[in-house]
């Protein structure tokens, strides 16, 4: 039987040409925004990659087919990112996020969805579980 080709969704999530730095100096409160400046930092030196603003609200490094495994649809995403919400900060690493599972556990304060973790601040979680998290989402394909 012949393979089923899948098909490349149009994710509404796209690329953009908006200066990072410039969207950050945008974000309130000041806590949010000194965080952000800090992710932004050690994204960058984990993925060696510039970061892209995304849709005006995700920033993110590099830039990876992903198919899914319940619909075996296939979209373009960021590597690893995050996103500095009104409620709080979204941190995507490349994977679901059950795969992280047993570093998660040491993470320290957040919450999880499927695809990302969600933190209100930087002072809650340890930065050294943290930064394991983002190299491991930079080995993502």
């Amino acid at each position: 039987m012949a393979e089923k080709k899948t098909k490349l969704a149009d994710n509404k999530t796209k690329p953009t040409t908006t200066n990072v730095e410039e969207f950050l100096n945008t974000i309130s409160p000041e806590q949010k925004r000194t965080d952000s400046f800090q992710l932004l930092e050690l994204m960058k030196k984990a993925s060696h990659e510039e970061p892209i603003l995304w849709s005006n609200s995700f920033v993110g490094f590099g830039i990876r087919r992903h198919k899914s495994p319940t619909t075996g649809r296939e979209a373009d995403w960021m590597r690893i990112g995050f996103a500095p919400r009104k409620t709080n900060i979204t941190l995507y690493f490349g994977n679901y996020v059950d795969t992280y599972s047993s570093t998660l556990e040491k993470l320290g304060k957040y919450k999880a969805g499927m695809g990302c973790i969600y933190i209100n601040k930087l002072a809650d979680i340890d930065l050294k579980v943290l930064k394991h998290l983002i190299d491991e989402g930079c080995k993502q394909g």
